[in-house]
């Protein structure tokens, strides 16, 4: 059993010329970071006897991944993960998620796999981590963000988070409003559009009023490829807060929340996944070699 480090530190930050609270989840472990943490949580705190291995799919970078090799390493099982390809530049110069991963022992597989397992020694995990067991480390994550309210006397609160499957959104929002809460969790699609994002939404939970609320994103954008605002925007929150953001979904985050309209306190949750910012942060050195030499000499 691992004990993560909650419940994480909550800062206060500046950016233009508006204040938010920052959730810093990035820092609740080194292992399993953010919401991976929170996805995870039920099967690092619960013992599985009979497990024997475990089963997932999904990118070559997923942050999702890496911590399910270090839960497979930690439990002593094995780890397959299935992929629908692999760049030859990461096979050629392994970095990142999947460097480390492959560290840890996991076997990744180019191809399809089955998403039925009726083998008990088997633990399957859907892509990114959405699995109904998500909910017990969003339950815990939702109880820290009401004592903190309460400590500080917030009344009015909004929560905003980027969403890949929407798995943390969703329980978040479900587990608050079980409890008693009225604050609003928002949320924006980074995968997909926001059809596939309530898709995701009813995959776990039919009953629509324990999902998040869905700010539609100012423009589309195609999931992993370079964008110049993701990067300066980037760089920016890195500059003013000394904070470092993932690179694939908080870029997308922050720019739709500056572009909103929310009113009252806005906390932001702060979801991990900065081992990936290895492979992402090299590509957009090379891409954009100008606001990377900025950057650099400040």
């Amino acid at each position: 059993m691992i004990k993560l480090n909650t419940p994480t530190p909550i800062d206060k930050i500046t950016i233009n010329e508006r204040s938010f609270y920052i959730k810093r989840d990035d820092l609740i472990d080194d292992d399993f970071s953010g919401n991976k943490a929170r996805k995870l949580h039920y099967f690092l705190h619960n013992e599985f006897l009979k497990i024997k291995k475990i089963i997932s799919y999904g990118s070559a970078q997923s942050n999702a991944m890496y911590s399910l090799s270090v839960l497979a390493k930690m439990r002593g099982w094995e780890f397959d993960y299935f992929v629908d390809h692999i760049a030859a530049f990461l096979i050629e110069n392994p970095n990142g998620n999947y460097e480390y991963a492959l560290k840890n022992g996991m076997n990744i597989i180019i191809g399809k796999m089955k998403t039925n397992y009726s083998d008990d020694s088997v633990l399957y995990i859907e892509e990114g981590g959405r699995i109904a067991e998500a909910a017990f480390g969003l339950e815990i994550l939702a109880n820290e963000i009401m004592q903190w309210q309460r400590n500080v006397g917030i009344s009015k609160l909004n929560i905003v988070l980027p969403s890949g499957t929407g798995t943390t959104a969703l329980f978040l929002q479900k587990s608050l409003t079980k409890l008693g809460s009225s604050i609003k969790v928002y949320t924006t699609p980074c995968v997909g559009d926001s059809d596939y994002l309530k898709e995701q939404f009813s995959m776990l939970e039919i009953e629509q009023k324990y999902h998040p609320i869905i700010i539609e994103p100012q423009k589309k954008w195609h999931f992993g490829k370079l964008y110049r605002e993701h990067y300066e925007i980037w760089i920016k929150l890195r500059n003013e807060t000394n904070i470092e953001f993932d690179m694939l979904y908080d870029p997308i985050g922050w720019q739709v929340l500056l572009g909103s309209n929310l009113v009252g306190d806005i906390l932001y949750i702060h979801q991990g996944g900065l081992l990936g910012n290895v492979s992402m942060r090299a590509r957009y050195e090379r891409k954009y070699k100008d606001l990377y030499e900025d950057f650099k000499n400040r």
